[in-house]
């Protein structure tokens, strides 16, 4: 399957926006660059920290902050133009050291949880859209899980949790978020009558997060019923952490299946009202948690570890409207390279190889990229390539878009520079005429 350059093709946040809902993807703050920063970029409307907001990674010596992962991921959304989903604010795990070893009585622990909430949900007020503000607080039986903040506080502590991150940032919008509860069943009914309990007390809970780490062809048949009960009890509801794994490796027909299951968990939001959107964990899998917690498994996002789009990024597509079509056919694949062969005073020359990396042949490329520098094509041969501000896109002639398993083909450009020459970005290729 050929690279889907960003210019071309459906734009998952682009075709949400549409239905009224946000597709965004979490993100690993050090990788914000080069093409896995612009398809998060281009791709996705809200961008979640995967770990950066965690709270050892921002407290890690009590007292003491460590904001550069969570401010890169924020300014990064603000760049873009998109949404954050702050995670998280209260969760059993990823506690530093000094908070789970030390001997806290209840009235400490409680201010040091709600301090940590007014701290770091002060910091990003008005700069985050939503917040799970207590993450995972369910045993699989649909009891309270047996929490350091449980042992100690009692219920009571997600009120709490609330209450403060509230006053910290008042228009942001307060989750509570959980695995094993997409569909029907005894967990998810504990999470319902938490959530009715918390809402009779008056607790600022603004919605419901339900993560679907899934399994290829296991989408629970009642995820939709199940949002729909918790949108009617007064609460949004979103999928916030969607991956779905197969065991390794993928096949064309576990693939195909992951796509109809991306494709009825897409639906299933945009049925409810209340449905906010659709959070990936992970939009490639060389970002994804799967193969490290789950040996011989993995290939659960829609993207591969090339970030060459798999199935599941059509199925996305298709549920959110897109009518352009089907994906390449199976063994298609391309690639770009770009080397300047020459400089003078304003100007360069660029040689670009496109070369078949399938197992089929090509019938119709396109490359893409991206000047960071104010670069402009002036001439070009063996490709007609066009510019529209910083992206520059080169298709196929009549006589060099058939390119057989292993072959390329090579084309060429001047242009034009006003001082430096650095490399373009997010130089991609796809299949197709």
């Amino acid at each position: 399957m050929g690279v889907l350059p960003l210019a071309d093709g459906p734009v998952l946040r682009d075709l949400a926006d549409a239905r009224g809902i946000t597709y965004g993807t979490a993100v690993t703050a050090s990788k914000l660059t080069g093409t896995y920063g612009e398809l998060a970029g281009a791709q996705f409307g809200s961008v979640t920290p995967g770990n950066e907001m965690k709270w050892a990674s921002v407290e890690p010596t009590r007292g003491s902050y460590s904001w550069s992962g969570a401010d890169r991921v924020v300014d990064f959304a603000a760049a873009h133009g998109q949404k954050v989903r702050g995670h998280t604010l209260v969760w059993h795990s990823q506690l530093p050291s000094w908070l789970t070893g030390g001997s806290f009585p209840p009235g400490e622990l409680r201010t040091l949880m709600t301090d940590h909430i007014a701290v770091e949900a002060g910091r990003y007020k008005g700069r985050v859209d939503h917040w799970d503000v207590v993450n995972e607080p369910m045993n699989e039986d649909g009891s309270l899980r047996r929490s350091l903040w449980y042992e100690q506080l009692g219920e009571s502590y997600l009120a709490d949790a609330f209450r403060a991150a509230r006053a910290a940032d008042p228009d942001a919008k307060l989750y509570v978020n959980d695995y094993n509860t997409d569909g029907l069943g005894a967990k998810s009914d504990g999470l319902y009558n938490l959530v009715k309990r918390l809402l009779a007390q008056g607790v600022p809970i603004d919605g419901v997060g339900f993560q679907a780490h899934l399994i290829v062809g296991q989408v629970p048949s009642t995820l939709e019923a199940n949002l729909k009960r918790f949108a009617d009890l007064g609460v949004d509801v979103a999928i916030t952490e969607l991956d779905i794994r197969m065991a390794l490796p993928a096949t064309d027909a576990k693939l195909a299946q992951q796509k109809s299951d991306f494709t009825k968990v897409t639906t299933a939001c945009l049925a409810v009202a209340r449905c906010v959107g659709v959070t990936v964990w992970g939009f490639t899998d060389s970002d994804s948690w799967i193969p490290s917690t789950f040996p011989g498994q993995g290939a659960a996002t829609p993207y591969d570890e090339n970030f060459v789009p798999k199935p599941a990024h059509t199925g996305i597509a298709e549920a959110l409207g897109w009518t352009g079509g089907g994906d390449p056919p199976p063994g298609s694949s391309c690639s770009v390279t770009y080397t300047v062969q020459n400089e003078w005073g304003n100007g360069f020359t660029a040689a670009l190889t496109v070369r078949n990396t399938g197992t089929v042949p090509l019938d119709g490329w396109t490359a893409t990229w991206s000047y960071g520098a104010g670069q402009q094509v002036t001439q070009a041969w063996n490709a007609t390539v066009t510019q529209a501000a910083t992206r520059v896109t080169a298709v196929n002639l009549a006589y060099n878009g058939t390119i057989p398993a292993g072959g390329s083909v090579n084309f060429g450009l001047n242009g034009s520079r006003s001082g430096t020459n650095p490399p373009p970005t997010g130089l991609l290729c796809t299949t197709g005429s």
